[in-house]
């Protein structure tokens, strides 16, 4: 039963395997990493890029602004070149308004620094203020000559400040320096950092429209083989069916190709396992007439009851590799409520002799995704062995759960109880175990409980046993459920 196992393993069995419910999740999550990955890489390119250009803008934005100043320097030394010309008329070829207008942030300053008392000439702008020695604050001289930054001026302004010592040689030293309202600068920074906050906004948004849009249509063929293995698993599909894309079309055909050998194997494996059983009946056949007919013998009676043991294995194995099979291709659903009821009324006629009331509750909507007679088995199976050790009731209960897991499907819930003596923890572990009975008294050859096992396994299920609240044994079966 290996090749059953394994593909029991693949495509029915309810823990997590490579089509169980937690893979079929998979291309979902991987759009989600995708779209995630996509955002902040996003918006890291965009942030990187929108500092890079905002520096390139400031620097481009300062070099015009220097450009301007150096034009009013040279203009300024020119007319310090030529002092013959009388002083009102002096300087009056800089072309700027600003520089007659008092504090207006347009300031040029002349100082001689040659004279033990520097002489200093500056524009009415100033006032009477001063500006600020670049030299004093570390500024250093570029190659042109000059010193350029920023400096505090008068009235709180930021200015930016070219400043350029002079050495006309017998006509003295000096240092000109020129000014200007940084505030320029900062509003024309502001302004495009503004346009360009707003701008990449823009353009963010519909890069994440448009990697939503890919991300979503794009997956869009890995969700469907997603589905197409949820349906191949719960038997609503035989195989991946549909056109795929170029790119995803190698994957549906190996998966189809890995779902046609598995379904090979079960196939074999219950051949041969089909094959055994029936070669095995025939023996058993003539050993329980031959023992038959010497009933009367110990040893025929020995002989008889190994043999119908023997028998009992065979049968159940037989109905556990139609069942593989079974629920290896094909989905059916049970409603439990009618198979419960039913069950009810054929136990109570069974063990009318021990007037043992069985009570059913079940919920309406609880069905479970399977054949009704694999149900009826189970269940029959818990019911029957609660009536005969029961005192005097046996209660059965069906609930609906929710899935416990992303992926997962809903599962159906049915406890038996019975105010019989209970078992112990030891006991409960001996009696799941194939052929083992506790009383020898009792009808049966010990294999119920162990078929209930199997079968509930098949489908993905669980039995566990535990104490009843109303004082005896209680049997929980778990079953995938819709």
């Amino acid at each position: 039963m290996v090749g059953h196992d394994h593909v029991r393993t693949i495509l029915c069995d309810g823990k997590p395997s490579r089509f169980s419910g937690p893979a079929v999740m998979r291309a979902s999550s991987l759009a989600t990493r995708l779209f995630l990955s996509a955002t902040a890489w996003l918006v890291v390119i965009l942030a990187i890029t929108g500092v890079v250009l905002s520096s390139v803008y400031t620097s481009a934005t300062e070099r015009a602004f220097d450009r301007r100043l150096n034009l009013y320097l040279r203009t300024l030394i020119a007319e310090v070149a030529t002092p013959d010309e009388p002083s009102e008329h002096q300087f009056q070829s800089l072309g700027e308004p600003l520089f007659e207008l008092p504090l207006s942030g347009w300031y040029w300053q002349i100082t001689r620094i040659d004279s033990e008392k520097p002489e200093v000439r500056a524009s009415r702008s100033l006032w009477d203020k001063k500006l600020p020695k670049l030299e004093e604050q570390g500024a250093e001289l570029t190659a042109a000559g000059i010193r350029l930054g920023y400096v505090d001026g008068p009235e709180g302004q930021t200015l930016r400040v070219v400043e350029r010592p002079v050495d006309l040689g017998a006509d003295g030293r000096y240092r000109v320096s020129v000014a200007g309202d940084a505030t320029e600068i900062f509003d024309e920074t502001r302004s495009f950092d503004l346009y360009l906050g707003g701008t990449f906004t823009a353009l963010g948004i519909v890069l994440l429209l448009t990697t939503i849009f890919q991300v979503r249509f794009g997956l869009a063929p890995l969700k469907r083989i997603s589905e197409s293995i949820a349906d191949v698993r719960s038997g609503r599909a035989e195989r991946l069916e549909g056109e795929f894309p170029v790119e995803i079309a190698p994957l549906a055909r190996e998966t189809n190709a890995l779902i046609d050998a598995n379904r090979e194997i079960v196939e074999r494996a219950r051949t041969h396992v089909g094959n055994l059983a029936h070669a095995v009946k025939t023996p058993l056949s003539v050993i329980v007439n031959e023992a038959s007919a010497h009933g009367a013998d110990p040893f025929a009676a020995k002989v008889l009851e190994q043999a119908n043991v023997m028998r009992d294995q065979v049968t159940h194995h037989l109905e556990r590799a139609r069942i593989a099979a079974r629920v290896s291709i094909v989905a059916t659903v049970t409603e439990v409520a009618p198979t419960l009821e039913a069950l009810r009324r054929t136990m109570e006629k069974i063990h009318r002799d021990r007037d043992v009331v069985i009570e059913v509750k079940a919920d309406q909507a609880a069905k479970f995704r399977g054949e009704r007679q694999d149900l009826e088995e189970m269940v029959g199976n818990l019911v029957d062995n609660a009536c005969k050790w029961a005192a005097s009731r046996v209660s059965v209960e069906a609930l609906l759960e929710p899935p416990a897991l992303p992926g997962d499907g809903p599962r159906v819930r049915i406890i038996v109880d019975d105010d019989g003596r209970g078992l112990s923890a030891a006991e409960r572990a001996q009696v799941s175990r194939r052929g083992q009975r506790l009383d020898e008294t009792k009808p049966g050859s010990g294999l119920g409980l162990s078929i209930v096992v199997d079968l509930a396994a098949l489908y993905g299920g669980s039995l566990t046993l535990a104490t009843a609240p109303i004082g005896g044994l209680r049997a929980e079966l778990a079953l995938p459920g819709l």
